[in-house]
């Protein structure tokens, strides 16, 4: 299906992106979105025929456990509400721990880089089977960014997606954005990866922002597109023509102009970068022979899966709850790999963590202030995620009140009352509500 020229849509960027011109398709991601109602600014892109793509986030194939069926028919209800071609996710694990390690589970909160090894690639393909048998329509998977590389990998990138796209026939939504991450950070050759993958599986492609601090590359959707990216786009397009091309931008949110000037650039550069077309034929000259497609029937079949043992699984397991403990529990580092570079993703993923918390729960960085970021980072250093992003801001309100903060007496009083309101087993009703506020106002005088 040929997508054109998209971007991502985002609840704060929702009116510019109903006036960009020359929009074909948007994609959102899918976990932000309810099950059975669609925000205005969805329905009317639909009703214009501007295509959506739900876009998943949370359902972590790459993990060693099975994908969760709760997970998939979520993601499946938001490919049937939009009515979307196709649904894409991540080659990532998001979660560890639980029932095959006889531990905690642990969340990450964000995509983290599956090791490239056979027992990983087996895992994936059987993972990738199941959530293709519960949706609605055919699924894409995105390559991701890195700051960190497994040791004693087996395989290239471009490899590990040769062989999950023969294995599996899944399609391909590749990012330049993150293969450039991986160029940087971890030596990666975005031109052998793009010569190794099967192109012509891409369903479309990420175009995305970031920037560079002490050597290391941060996949940020919250900078302008680099050049060094779009050269990579460049690469691409020199060996495929892509179905579609999009635009993504997370946060830090420019004006509509800066859209619309970066959605141009990725334009010239799929113009320029196009191989240049044969030589027309001389007059009077026999058309060339074609041959016609062949059918469905014979289309070469898909290389069959091997079984995915036990322990597969569970070496699978072990390793990736070795891997995210050190990241977001404060455990040591598993032997091969970098000390140094697990402290930097560590404190990426704490870093994401104060974000979103900052957005589900604005009220906390109102109160704290200036001493917001700094007391969540100290908090989040040894202490995983215990729920989703709502539960470890009250975790985090509650370890400040136990901690004696803040300081002040006021903001105190904000903080706790704040976590009253919402730790208990029912959110408080009106009248409760009213009396707090009144409380707050009186005993703030």
């Amino acid at each position: 299906m040929e997508l054109g020229i998209g971007i991502g849509w985002r609840p704060e960027i929702a009116h510019e992106v109903e006036a960009l011109a020359g929009i074909d398709w948007v994609e959102a991601v899918a976990e932000n979105l309810c099950a059975d109602h669609l925000p205005d600014s969805l329905v009317r892109l639909r009703e214009r025929g501007v295509t959506v793509v739900p876009h998943g986030v949370a359902l972590g194939l790459g993990g060693a456990d099975r994908p969760d069926p709760g997970r998939l028919a979520a993601l499946a209800a938001r490919a049937e509400l939009l009515g979307a071609p196709l649904v894409t996710e991540h080659i990532a694990f998001v979660r560890a721990g639980g029932p095959l390690t006889a531990s905690p589970g642990l969340e990450a909160g964000h995509l983290l880089p599956v090791p490239r090894t056979w027992d990983a690639l087996d895992v994936l393909c059987e993972n990738v089977r199941i959530a293709q048998d519960s949706l609605p329509v055919p699924l894409a998977l995105e390559n991701i960014a890195a700051l960190i590389t497994w040791p004693d990998e087996e395989l290239t990138e471009g490899q590990f997606l040769a062989e999950l796209v023969e294995r599996t026939g899944v399609r391909l939504l590749i990012d330049v954005a993150n293969l450039h991450t991986n160029h940087v950070n971890l030596g990666q050759d975005p031109a052998k990866a793009l010569d190794e993958l099967p192109v012509e599986s891409i369903a479309y492609v990420h175009v995305a922002g970031g920037v560079e601090k002490n050597g290391v590359w941060h996949d940020t959707h919250a900078h302008p597109v680099t050049a060094p990216v779009l050269e990579v786009l460049a690469e691409l397009r020199s060996r495929v023509d892509p179905p579609g091309v999009l635009l993504e931008r997370d946060d830090a949110f420019p004006p509509a102009r800066e859209l619309a000037s970066e959605l141009d650039a990725i334009r010239a550069t799929l113009r320029k970068a196009a191989p240049p077309a044969g030589p027309p034929a001389p007059a009077g000259s026999p058309a060339p022979e074609t041959t016609a497609p062949a059918s469905p029937a014979a289309a070469p079949p898909i290389a069959p899966t091997p079984s995915v043992t036990d322990a597969a699984r569970d070496r699978t397991a072990v390793a990736q709850t070795a891997l995210l403990s050190a990241l977001v529990a404060g455990t040591p580092a598993p032997a091969g790999f970098d000390p140094a570079r697990l402290r930097v993703q560590s404190r990426s993923l704490a870093a994401k963590r104060a974000d979103v918390v900052a957005k589900v729960a604005p009220e906390l960085p109102e109160i704290l202030g200036d001493g917001y970021r700094a007391a969540f980072l100290a908090y989040a250093g040894d202490r995983p995620m215990s729920g989703g992003y709502r539960r470890d801001a009250l975790d985090f309100a509650e370890h400040v009140l136990i901690a004696g903060g803040p300081a002040d007496p006021v903001a105190r009083r904000e903080l706790t009352y704040w976590w009253q309101d919402r730790s208990g087993s029912r959110p408080p009703g009106r009248a409760t509500r009213l009396i707090r506020a009144a409380r707050a106002v009186l005993v703030g005088r």
